[in-house]
């Protein structure tokens, strides 16, 4: 089996790039919303080392680029308490939301940028388009109602009992990785992340 270092090594990159600005988006929404929490934990900044998960961000990605089994990965969640927030889970479904909201408007202003440097820089151009797929595969794939994702505060903001929630948290990492790996579930995130990369560079070319 042949490890795909330049694979792992671009992901990671870009995972980090998109990781901060998505995790801020959840701790300014929050914030705006009237839940403190994530300013009070220093979550309330565009500084990357405050929004990190070394399993997550780092060393899942890593394995799963240079192993060529797909991409899983993900940045440290931003506590939220409900209580605080206007809307209460109204407001939850809001700040989980605003995390993949961010990374569409991340992948617009990539698709944007690597267009303007593709006569320049092909290479820092090729680089943005795959942060382009990316972003809009993280979106996607945070969507899925599955904790510890930010669809799964879909769930909440539902009324699904605690109970039964937590009961599927406890088993979430697993469930997220069997249907990744055992399922056409990577596959189809992949399909739709590289129509709406096609779609969105249509709006630029």
């Amino acid at each position: 089996m042949e490890l795909d270092f330049e694979a792992a090594v671009i992901n990671v990159s870009l995972l980090w790039m998109l990781t901060t600005p998505h995790e801020f988006a959840h701790a300014w929404t929050a914030v705006k919303l009237g839940d403190d929490t994530p300013r009070h934990e220093g979550r309330l900044t565009l500084h990357p080392l405050a929004h990190v998960d070394w399993v997550g961000t780092l060393l899942l990605p890593a394995i799963t680029s240079l192993l060529g089994a797909g991409f899983l990965g993900w940045g440290r969640a931003v506590n939220t308490n409900p209580l605080r927030l206007r809307g209460g889970m109204t407001g939850l479904a809001v700040v989980a939301l605003a995390g993949p909201a961010s990374n569409l408007v991340l992948a617009v202003l990539l698709a944007a940028a690597a267009v303007a440097s593709a006569a320049l820089i092909p290479v820092l151009a090729e680089f943005l388009a795959r942060g382009v797929w990316l972003s809009l595969y993280l979106a996607i794939f945070n969507m899925i109602p599955v904790p510890p994702l930010d669809g799964s505060k879909l769930l909440l903001a539902a009324r699904v009992p605690a109970a039964i929630y937590n009961e599927i948290a406890r088993f979430g990492f697993l469930l997220l990785v069997v249907a990744l790996s055992a399922t056409g579930l990577g596959v189809w995130l992949n399909a739709w992340s590289r129509l709406g990369t096609r779609w969105i560079f249509s709006w630029f070319l």
